[in-house]
């Protein structure tokens, strides 16, 4: 995989794949906390574009994959990028700064009214970039899929090592960084961001290709093509009528529209439940153990209910990210050694660790007024094996069952699908906090997870679509 001309491709790839899957992670979702942290709007008007986004993504997701079919995964992702990187410029103007070194920046006379920023700006900005960041995901799972077959698990495990990275550095780091070494102001980080994702494109035009047949190459580095499309042709596709008829198509949809369901969830709600958690047990917490922070914010006037315990569960979700990581690169060593089905059901055992971790906490506040930081580290594990293992597993089941040369057709219809149950997760369990049925919220992600890995089990009926080629990879 690694030798000649075909390890230079592998090379180039697994490094910008792993850039795609950290920006898809930070944009498409994990930002909105760094933007939540620091805007002078709600809660909800920050992520009222992104809402949006997720509802027009069901649709883009079908058309993203239908251009990989017609014009190429490159060809579709570079724009996508350009786009993202406009996006972001437009984030900056939009200048919804609460405030920086305490002077108010966002608010400014208008009319004689106070305006905060350019919140127009700022919602067709989000929405862009929601839209088109979405591209890079599925574009690194397309290139994926075109250039590996025996090695299918394990890439994909490699790649999608830069989702809980994100949590790492993005939901911790990064606003540590912006905090205290831009003094809130997040504005030359999302220039930053620019300049790397004009370097992705510059890049992705000059070392990829979209298929290795395009190089005079064959998936894995092989030396003739796959055994398993011998006699296929290249425009022999099924149609989108004959992708919905087969029962696997809905299996799919619904497994991991169910895991991705738990993800979205769990991340998007993040700050809605530490500041639920500080609000509603406010007696609490001005005579626990963090008392003196809590009062030093301002309590419930000011950052208090906010910041305390979102940034206690940033830090810690950190480092459980970071001992998860490997975690997450696992679920492709088992796709590949013991077959897609057992690495899927492990992925959804594994979705119960971060709302368990969430849920506790709700008792540990309202006991000691503060956070109970074993369980914050283990609700971190399961982000990094949430948003590592579901973008491995989530492509790699769709090549278990479609194969490479209908890999994209399968996903166009699978993936866009998946996604109506996840445009609306943040905001089901957003609702479900603020009005203090949490519980309820929590105990609907562990039945959505069960549904989820029941819908694992017909897998194991169906076979390796590339059976012939990945029989090899168990070796």
């Amino acid at each position: 995989m690694f030798k000649g001309k075909f390890g230079r491709y592998t090379i180039a790839f697994l490094i910008l794949g792993v850039v795609y899957m950290f920006m898809y992670s930070g944009l498409q979702n994990d930002q909105i906390n760094i933007i939540q942290g620091f805007s002078a709007w709600t809660n909800a008007a920050t992520l009222a574009p992104m809402t949006v986004g997720n509802l027009v993504c069901i649709v883009l997701s079908f058309v993203y994959g239908t251009l990989f079919i017609k014009i190429g995964p490159k060809k579709t992702l570079i724009p996508c990028i350009c786009l993202s990187a406009l996006g972001c410029l437009g984030l900056v103007a939009a200048n919804g700064l609460a405030s920086v070194n305490g002077v108010d920046l966002a608010s400014v006379a208008a009319n004689g009214e106070i305006a905060h920023g350019n919140y127009t700006l700022y919602a067709i900005s989000l929405f862009v970039i929601r839209c088109t960041c979405m591209c890079f995901q599925l574009s690194g799972f397309m290139f994926a899929s075109n250039w590996f077959i025996r090695y299918r698990g394990r890439v994909l495990g490699i790649i999608t090592l830069g989702s809980p990275l994100f949590s790492v550095i993005g939901t911790s780091v990064m606003t540590t960084f912006i905090s205290k070494s831009l003094n809130g102001d997040y504005r030359p980080f999302y220039v930053g961001i620019t300049v790397v994702l004009v370097l992705v494109a510059v890049l992705t035009a000059l070392l990829l290709k979209d298929k290795p047949e395009d190089a005079g190459l064959y998936p894995d580095g092989a030396d003739h093509a796959p055994a398993s499309e011998e006699g296929d042709q290249d425009g022999d596709v099924a149609s989108v009528g004959e992708i919905l008829s087969m029962s696997k198509t809905w299996v799919m949809i619904i497994n991991f529209g169910c895991f991705n369901f738990i993800i979205n969830a769990c991340m998007a709600s993040m700050v809605a439940w530490f500041t639920h958690l500080a609000v509603a047990n406010v007696d609490m917490v001005q005579k626990g153990i963090m008392a003196d922070m809590f009062n030093g914010m301002g309590g419930l006037e000011g950052a208090g209910a906010m910041v305390l315990f979102v940034g206690q569960a940033t830090r810690w979700l950190s480092v459980g990210a970071i001992l998860g990581i490997p975690l997450s690169f696992l679920f492709g060593v088992i796709d590949d050694k013991l077959g897609t089905p057992i690495a899927c059901i492990a992925l959804g055992i594994t979705e119960f660790i971060p709302v368990t971790g969430l849920l506790v906490q709700k008792a540990a506040v309202q006991s000691t007024g503060s956070c109970n930081v074993p369980m914050l580290i283990l609700w971190g594990i399961g982000v990094a094996c949430m948003t590592g293992g579901v973008p491995t597993m989530n492509p790699a089941s769709v090549g278990y069952a479609f194969g490479r040369r209908e890999f994209a057709n399968g996903q166009r219809v699978v993936m866009s699908l998946q996604l109506i149950p996840m445009a609306f997760s943040a905001q089901i369990m957003a609702s479900l906090i603020n009005s203090s049925n949490d519980i309820s919220g929590w105990i609907l992600c562990y039945v959505i997870i069960i549904v989820g890995i029941l819908f694992c089990l017909p897998m194991f009926k169906w076979g390796d679509a590339m059976a012939a080629d990945r029989d090899g990879a168990k070796k």
